[in-house]
């Protein structure tokens, strides 16, 4: 009887400890820009600009960086340098967009949120 209940307590004890351990891990945030052409056609090779709007409400922190789209049209911006590696819960940022390929621009905004994987569509313009 006494066996049983030390492992029956072992085992709780380590379905608890795993439990914990992986509501400690957290997704990434991710930033997933995807850019298409007037006609509506994935553009790959294209300069994506991301900047943090400092003018925001609520405010967010100044962040500039630069990608270009892979050959099945979007760039992903990593935010773990904007975000940190443990953002507090419901944390944003909001961002301008601007896109260059060529001659054709591109403008957008996104609202980007810790541990979560946002997505924007930018259209250019010839």
């Amino acid at each position: 009887m006494k066996k049983t209940f030390k492992f029956t307590a072992l085992l709780f004890m380590f379905a608890m400890v795993t439990i914990t351990m992986q509501s400690c891990k957290r997704d990434p945030s991710i930033m997933k820009i995807f850019v298409r052409s007037n006609s509506n056609q994935l553009e790959n090779n294209a300069k994506v600009v991301i900047i943090g709007d400092v003018n925001s409400t609520p405010a967010t922190k100044a962040y500039v960086d630069t990608l270009f789209t892979n050959s099945t049209g979007f760039a992903t911006f990593d935010m773990t340098d904007y975000f940190g590696e443990k953002p507090p819960k419901g944390e944003v940022g909001y961002f301008d967009i601007i896109v260059k390929k060529d001659t054709k621009v591109g403008y957008g905004r996104i609202r980007c949120r810790a541990n979560i994987t946002n997505v924007e569509t930018i259209i250019m313009e010839p």
